[in-house]
């Protein structure tokens, strides 16, 4: 596991929020999945060649936000995640509206498939969310 994570030293990225995200996404990409063991804080320190902190800070993040669970003798490991609760279509707002109506017009326009359009979907949506300046 630890070699699909890298840490950007010279990134403006703080590397415990590097390695947030890329877990993160590994997990909700089903790469890695529930029950799946992440290395140990000193172990994975050790792999990226950062400081222990950083690791444990990164996992305290990723336990605050329900990706992962510390387990007493068993280590952390990939969380169970709760279905989200189902929105009413409704309720989006009209600009997530129109841009998932110009999404799907644009896919057929160029004959993708649903299947290609949903794949394409769920992989930007498993993205870390850029805030914007």
């Amino acid at each position: 596991m630890s070699a699909q994570i890298r840490v950007d030293l010279a990134s403006p990225v703080p590397p415990y929020e590097q390695i947030r995200s890329q877990v993160s996404t590994l997990a909700s990409t089903g790469t890695l999945a529930m029950g799946d063991r992440l290395p140990t804080i000193r172990m994975l320190a050790a792999d990226l060649g950062v400081a222990p902190g950083t690791v444990a800070r990164a996992y305290k993040e990723l336990e605050a936000e329900g990706t992962v669970t510390a387990l007493r003798r068993r280590g952390t490991v990939i969380a169970q995640r709760a279905a989200p609760p189902a929105a009413e279509p409704d309720a989006a707002p009209d600009e997530v509206r129109a841009a998932v109506g110009q999404l799907a017009e644009t896919a057929r326009r160029h004959g993708l498939s649903d299947a290609v359009v949903h794949s394409l979907l769920a992989s930007a949506l498993a993205r870390p969310t850029r805030l914007e300046p």
